[in-house]
């Protein structure tokens, strides 16, 4: 017996035996003892994530789309304020039961239905996950033609869309996250403490630098900005949209949160990390956009523009090593945590931590995603359409932890195939959950992708999430009973 399949044999309870299909060490409960994330591990989640390149530029594109300055912290206000309340509560759910997303799902869409929502989270984070290594590359691409110039050379080729300078840059990114999840969680965790301040301080020394260059005078908007209905409108529209763009995480937080010591951890590093992070985000966004406005009259798209300008070669490379390195812990975080989890849950015999994390990153190099991310129709239709399905998903696990079970979970029974246990359902599924889940995910689609919608598409996430909250309310089995049971019976030792 090999030391995976040892960790894999069955465990029982008093009136319940794991199924080894369902219950692998990586995929059991977490015991309580031993948890080792602190509200610091919480708020490095936020620090990483929320200073990425992408949310740069999507935050720097709103001074473009009109939005002055007290608009962007207005609108970042308000997600902060939703994001926190929908994070925490999806973060308790972690800490309680101890288990990840995939074994979370089960709860509601039952022990094979749960494969759902594991493998279309799963399948988002992958595709993101080959993106922002792609990303991170261009980046070390630009730093090393700017040290050594004779690499131009070798950036000028095209095989399968990626220069030569490209597949090596992309390929040592790529190897270096993969080595670093081959440690699994306890090494992330590591990663993210260390990356965190150094991201903080980087983004922090740009903004001061940009601010003296202006002399202590930034723009406080493009010189024609939005006023009245129109402002408020693009305000709550870019609030939604950042709430979308963390959809993903608010759907597997419990992937890291199981780990938490305690909800006091939970709720303290997501009120420095969320609300006091994003603000902070926020004002770096108002003085890089509102400065380099000033200058030249010309609204940036990201901050390697402003790292591009930096005119001593040892601060550039810094602040280009310090942007790499924050891209790299956002895709541990947000791309390849969640496909890991869902990989192993989908493989269960033959998949552990560490082999699943090498399966999902060929799976992002294979799809070539430098081609997919130059593609608007992939982009927008493809990963647009997936993304529009986690709001509807995130309904129905909600409403029915929160609404329907009052957060009693019977978690041995997550692990078990008996056909009487409380979450087989009919044949492992739970047609209820189905049931409101497919009209939700098909409004929500229409809503995202159908260009006659495009005004209000932003809010898609919350149309498909509240339709499939409502839904499952109203036809959920309430005659059932429901069971609170833990699973330090079953659990495993947290990283």
């Amino acid at each position: 017996m090999t030391a995976l399949e040892d960790r894999r044999s069955s465990a029982e309870t008093s009136d319940t035996v794991t199924s080894s299909g369902l219950y692998t060490y990586d995929l059991a409960p977490t015991k309580r003892e031993g948890r080792r994330w602190g509200a610091y591990n919480v708020f490095t989640l936020w620090a990483n994530d929320v200073h990425s390149l992408g949310n740069y530029a999507f935050a720097i594109g709103l001074f473009a789309l009109g939005l002055n300055v007290w608009g962007i912290l207005a609108a970042f206000a308000l997600a902060s304020v939703l994001l926190f309340l929908l994070l925490t509560l999806s973060g308790f759910m972690g800490h309680k039961t101890g288990v990840p997303f995939p074994v979370m799902s089960r709860i509601a869409f039952g022990i094979k239905g749960a494969k759902l929502p594991a493998a279309v989270r799963g399948a988002v984070a992958i595709a993101w996950f080959g993106i922002q290594t792609y990303l991170a590359s261009a980046v070390l691409s630009t730093l090393l033609i700017a040290l050594f110039p004779g690499l131009a050379r070798l950036d000028t080729n095209s095989l399968l869309g990626q220069s030569t300078l490209g597949w090596i840059t992309f390929l040592v990114l790529w190897a270096l996250q993969v080595l670093i999840v081959s440690y699994g969680m306890q090494m992330i965790r590591r990663y993210m403490a260390v990356a965190a301040p150094t991201t903080l301080l980087t983004m922090c020394a740009l903004a001061v630098w940009m601010f003296v260059r202006a002399d202590g005078s930034i723009s406080l908007s493009d010189g024609d900005p939005l006023t009245g209905g129109a402002m408020w409108l693009q305000v709550l529209q870019a609030a939604a949209l950042w709430v979308v763009i963390y959809g993903t995480f608010v759907l597997n937080f419990c992937d890291f949160t199981r780990s938490a010591r305690s909800r006091g951890s939970i709720v303290r590093g997501n009120v420095i990390g969320i609300p006091v992070n994003m603000l902070f985000f926020a004002g770096i966004v108002a003085v890089l956009s509102g400065a380099q406005f000033s200058l030249d009259g010309h609204v940036i798209t990201s901050p390697t523009d402003i790292v591009r300008t930096v005119p001593n070669m040892f601060l550039l490379a810094v602040a280009s090593l310090a942007l790499i390195a924050l891209t790299v812990a956002v895709n541990l975080l947000a791309n390849f945590v969640a496909p890991i989890y869902a990989l192993v849950d989908l493989f269960p015999h033959r998949l552990d931590f560490r082999r699943a994390g090498l399966v999902s990153a060929v799976l992002g190099l294979v799809i070539t995603p430098w081609n997919l991310y130059n593609s608007p129709v992939v982009v927008n239709y493809f990963l647009g359409g997936l993304g529009a399905l986690l709001g509807p998903l995130f309904g129905v696990i909600m409403a029915d932890y929160w609404l329907l079970r009052r957060s009693r979970v019977n978690v041995p029974a997550l692990y078990t195939e008996d056909a009487g246990a409380e979450y087989h359902y009919r044949r492992g599924y739970n047609p209820r959950a189905v049931g409101a889940f497919v009209p939700a995910a098909a409004i929500a689609v229409v809503v995202a992708l159908v260009p006659f919608f495009h005004a209000v598409a932003g809010f898609s996430w919350f149309v498909g999430a509240i339709i499939a909250a409502v839904l499952y309310a109203a036809i959920a089995d309430r005659a059932s009973p429901i069971r609170d049971v833990d699973g330090e019976a079953i659990a495993v030792a947290a990283e």
